[in-house]
C-alpha cells in the first residue's frame, strides 16, 4: 500500500504541494509563488497559465526533497483559493483572459444592478435563500457574467461549449487528467456553492440562476463531492488517484476535524475567514453571514456551514510596516503592543474597502479613534492586533444567532496564530478556548484527508479525530465587565466608521 497522500494547496499568493503521512505530519513540501496583476484600480488578476506551471513544478520538487516517488502517494487532494474565475478554450486548453481573483472588484456595477432589480423586497438579498449568498463582486458567478460580456466571442463559443468555466480547482483538475487531451471538466460543491450559481437543497446549477446571471449551462464543470475519485493524474505524473477538493475555508474546517454541529474554526491570515458546522441542513442566515456548503462525503448527506468573511486583519499589521513603517518585520507587532498595559482607549476598524461580514458595508471607511497625548506606538499596535480578535468576535456571535448553536471553543490556524497576545486577546473576548493544532498546515491536510478517505487510506472520521491534537490552548482571563465594556467601545468605533461615508456623501 501506498505510505502517504498529496495535496495541492493553491492559494492567493502561491501554489505548494504537501505529502502527509497515516498521522497527518508533514513529510515533505514546496512552495512558488505566482505574479499578482493589478490593471486597473480595484482589479487583480491572475495568470492560470503561471499557475498550472507553478502547481507542477511545486509537484515534482516536493517528491524529490522528500526522496519520494509517485507511487508512494495513495491519493492527491486539492484545496484552492475560491470564488477566483477562470475561463478557457477546450479546444487549445488557452484561457480568454486572465482568472478575476476573488479581491476584484470590477463586477461591482452588475452588483448594483441585480440588487436594484432585486426592489425593495429582494435587493442584495434576492437570491440568499436559494444560494446562501448575498450579492456581491466576491463571488464568481457575476465575475463570469462580466467575461463574458467582455471578453470578444466569450459568450458565442460558451453557448457553443467551446468555452469552459471553472474555479482554480476546476482548472487544476483539467489539467492534471490530460487537458485537451480527455481533462476532467469538475468541481466540488463547496467551490460550486461559492458561485452564486448551485442550490443548496440540489446540490447542482440552478436554471433560475442561469437565466438571470445569463450563464451557459454548456461551459459548466460537473458538481461532485468533495471526497471520491475523480480521475488519474498525467501530468506532471501519471496514475495517481485525484481524490479530493475542498475551497480553502472548508478544507481548514476539514482539516480542523470540524465534523459535528457547533464546531468551528477560523483562519487568521490577511483576512479572517471563521466557519461553523451547522450539520446536515443549511440554516439561513439572519446576522450577515453567509451560508455554505462544507462538505460532502461521497455517498453521504452534505454537511452546510456558516461563515463570516473578513477582509482585514494580517493586512493591517502589513499595513502598519509598509506604510506607517512602524515596525520592520510583522512579528514585531507583537512586542510593540507588549509594551503597553491595554489599548489606551484606542480602537482601530480597518474598513479600508468597506466592512465583510457581518456589516457588508461597502461604504465604510477606516479609522483610529480615542487618540490622546497619551497614546504611543504601543497603543497603536495593540489596537491592531485587537481589530482581528473584534471582528471574529462579532461573527461567532452573529453565528451563535443564526444557528442557536454557542461557540464553546474556536479551533485557529493560519498564520497569526504564532502571535500569543493576539491569541489571548481572543479568548478573552469570546469567553471560550482557543485552540492551537499541533498541525498547522489544516488547509492542505484537509485536502489530504478528503482525497485518503476516497481511496480508504484512512478508514472514516473517527481516525482523522485521532490525528487532530492540542499544541497550545488559551483560556479565558477578563473579567465580564472589562469584557463587555471594551465591546460596546469597539461597536461604537464601527458606527463612526459607517457614518464618515454617510458624512461624505
Amino acid at each position: 500500500m501506498s505510505r502517504y497522500v498529496g495535496a495541492i494547496d493553491q492559494g492567493t499568493t502561491s501554489s505548494r504541494f504537501i505529502v502527509f503521512d497515516r498521522a497527518g505530519s508533514v513529510i515533505t513540501l514546496a512552495q512558488a509563488e505566482h505574479a499578482q496583476i493589478y490593471p486597473a484600480p480595484g482589479h487583480v488578476e491572475h495568470d492560470a497559465a503561471e499557475i498550472w506551471t507553478k502547481t507542477q513544478g511545486v509537484m515534482r520538487a516536493a517528491l524529490e526533497k522528500g526522496g519520494l516517488q509517485p507511487s508512494d502517494l495513495a491519493a492527491v487532494g486539492i484545496t484552492n483559493q475560491r470564488e477566483t474565475t477562470l475561463i478557457w478554450d477546450r479546444r487549445t486548453g488557452k484561457p480568454l483572459h486572465n482568472a478575476l481573483v476573488w479581491q476584484d472588484t470590477r463586477n461591482d456595477r452588475l452588483v448594483a444592478e441585480f440588487a436594484r432589480d432585486g426592489g425593495r423586497d429582494g435587493g442584495r438579498d434576492r437570491f440568499r435563500d436559494l444560494t446562501g449568498l448575498p450579492l456581491a463582486s466576491y463571488f464568481s458567478g457575476l465575475k463570469l457574467r462580466w467575461l463574458l460580456d467582455h471578453v470578444d466571442g466569450a459568450r458565442e463559443k460558451a453557448e457553443a461549449g467551446d468555452v469552459l468555466f471553472g474555479n482554480i480547482d476546476t482548472w487544476l483538475v483539467w489539467n492534471l487528467t490530460g487537458g485537451t487531451e480527455g481533462g476532467l471538466h469538475v468541481t466540488d460543491v463547496t467551490n460550486a456553492s461559492r458561485t452564486q450559481l448551485m442550490s443548496l437543497k440540489t446540490l447542482d446549477w440552478d436554471d433560475g440562476m442561469l437565466a438571470a446571471f445569463g450563464i451557459p449551462r454548456a461551459m459548466l464543470p460537473r458538481i461532485a463531492s468533495s471526497s471520491e475519485v475523480y480521475g488519474e493524474t498525467r501530468a506532471p505524473f501519471s496514475g495517481v488517484p485525484i481524490a479530493g477538493i475542498l475551497g480553502d475555508q472548508q478544507a481548514a474546517l476539514f482539516g480542523q476535524t470540524c465534523f459535528s454541529p457547533g464546531e468551528a474554526k477560523n483562519t487568521y491570515g490577511t483576512g479572517c475567514f471563521a466557519l461553523m458546522n451547522t450539520g446536515t441542513e443549511p440554516v439561513p442566515s439572519k446576522a450577515g453571514l453567509v451560508t455554505t456548503l462544507a462538505y460532502r462525503l461521497d455517498g453521504q448527506k452534505p454537511a452546510y456551514a456558516l461563515e463570516g468573511s473578513i477582509a482585514i486583519t494580517g493586512a493591517l499589521v502589513q499595513w502598519l510596516r509598509d506604510n506607517l513603517h512602524m515596525i520592520k518585520d510583522s512579528a514585531e507587532v507583537e512586542t510593540l503592543a507588549t509594551t503597553v498595559e491595554d489599548n489606551g482607549g484606542v480602537y482601530f476598524v480597518p474598513a479600508f474597502s468597506g466592512l465583510y461580514a457581518p456589516h457588508w458595508n461597502e461604504g465604510a471607511r477606516g479609522l483610529i479613534i480615542g487618540l490622546t497625548r497619551y497614546v504611543n506606538r504601543g497603543h497603536i499596535a495593540r489596537s491592531v492586533l485587537e481589530a482581528t480578535a473584534f471582528q471574529t468576535r462579532e461573527v461567532l456571535q452573529a453565528m451563535a444567532q443564526d444557528s442557536g448553536i454557542p461557540v464553546k471553543e474556536l479551533r485557529a490556524d493560519g498564520g497569526m496564530v504564532a502571535n500569543t497576545t493576539l491569541m489571548q486577546f481572543q479568548s478573552d473576548l469570546l469567553d471560550v478556548p482557543v485552540v492551537r493544532p499541533k498541525v498547522a498546515e489544516t488547509t492542505a491536510l484537509g485536502a489530504a484527508y478528503a482525497a485518503g478517505l476516497a481511496v480508504g487510506y484512512w478508514k472514516g472520521i473517527d481516525d482523522l479525530k485521532g490525528n487532530w491534537g492540542v499544541d497550545k490552548r488559551w483560556t479565558p482571563k477578563m473579567d465580564a465587565g472589562q469584557r463587555e465594556k471594551i465591546a460596546a467601545a469597539w461597536g461604537r468605533a464601527v458606527q463612526r466608521s459607517f457614518d464618515w461615508k454617510r458624512d461624505e456623501d
